[in-house]
């Protein structure tokens, strides 16, 4: 067990086997001396805020920032004896080995609801299941179409309030990259007419990229995943469909293969590529059995569930380690602590 106990070792050179350069001037490999440091205990005093602060401190330059190699090994580090380092970086790998596993199930799940939604459309010949039903347009089944917004000047600066959803952030559902989240502030918020993020909402990124190529993106998010209030901007739609059809339902078919191609098509081309509400509206959508509905949607909104929980609890397990982090390198908190903790959480 971990006793907190320091050993000063010096500078960080000297606890480098070697010092490689990676695949471009921007990126460099260390590779630790095991006699002196766990290799992972040494990643994980570089993922630390002291570490990244005292990058910034030292890196130079104006449009690109830059570490020297003579700055960077030039670091002290105070570490705790081997075995401790051994210790604590099992604590910290126990809860990313927890995160990681989630995030598989995550994309099983995903893979599992598409998979679900092509045996059920599919054809006699099990082929172009899209085509197996007659047609409707999507503007028949929505209940609701909008955007958000942000304020003039966009949200530079705004490092807090409520969440502001962008393009960056319509990936899949249960994944986030919360290191891109903006915000606005909470008077903007409560006066915003339309945009409020509700559970379920299935997110469509509407405008975007590089003249004359739209490449759509289809998200969903529920359950308070990725947060329990948030907004979206402009360049977002919000969509919401009536029954019989569900939210996992839209999400699904909004993002099969077929309805990107459909999307790609009528949002590339123009100047500033964009899917306006009337493109979307058209977009072809199931009439499908009542029956054979049901089936489709218990199963896929069950996925979506326990994707999104699946994902909660990952976020939680990261907000777990980033807290033990700098405790546990600095000493402050032992890993015989821990145990209790992260054995509830893993």
């Amino acid at each position: 067990m971990a006793s907190g106990s320091k050993a000063a070792v010096g500078r960080l050179a000297q606890l480098r086997q070697n010092w490689t350069g990676g695949t471009g001037s921007f990126c460099a490999v260390i590779r630790a001396k095991d006699r002196l440091v766990d290799p992972e205990y040494l990643g994980y005093v570089t993922l630390s805020p002291e570490f990244r602060n005292r990058i910034e401190t030292y890196a130079q330059g104006t449009a690109i920032m830059n570490l020297s190699h003579n700055d960077l090994m030039g670091f002290t580090l105070e570490l705790p004896v081997l075995s401790d380092q051994r210790a604590i970086a099992g604590v910290l790998g126990a809860l990313d080995d927890k995160i990681e596993a989630n995030r598989r199930l995550i994309r099983l799940l995903e893979e599992t609801g598409r998979a679900e939604l092509a045996r059920n459309l599919s054809g006699a010949n099990g082929d172009a299941w899209e085509f197996a039903w007659p047609e409707q347009t999507l503007g028949e089944v929505l209940d609701l179409i909008e955007t958000g917004d942000r304020p003039k000047g966009g949200v530079a600066g705004i490092s807090d309030g409520i969440p502001s959803i962008g393009a960056e952030s319509i990936v899949s559902p249960g994944v986030f990259d919360y290191s891109k989240t903006k915000y606005v502030s909470v008077e903007y918020f409560n006066a915003m007419k339309r945009g409020h993020l509700h559970s379920g909402d299935v997110l469509l990124y509407k405008d975007g990229g590089t003249p004359g190529n739209f490449i759509p993106k289809v998200s969903m998010f529920q359950d308070g995943f990725p947060f329990e209030v948030a907004a979206i901007n402009s360049h977002v739609y919000r969509l919401r469909t009536r029954p019989p059809y569900s939210q996992g339902f839209l999400y699904y078919w909004l993002s099969s293969q077929r309805l990107l191609d459909e999307m790609w098509l009528r949002g590339t081309g123009a100047a500033i590529p964009s899917l306006n509400s009337t493109n979307v509206k058209g977009l072809p959508f199931p009439i499908i059995p009542e029956e054979r509905l049901s089936a489709v949607i218990v199963v896929v909104d069950a996925l979506l569930s326990k994707i999104h929980q699946a994902a909660r609890e990952a976020r939680h397990l990261e907000q777990l380690r980033d807290a033990m982090l700098p405790e546990l390198l600095s000493g402050r908190l032992r890993v015989r602590d821990t145990e209790k903790v992260v054995e509830g959480a893993v």
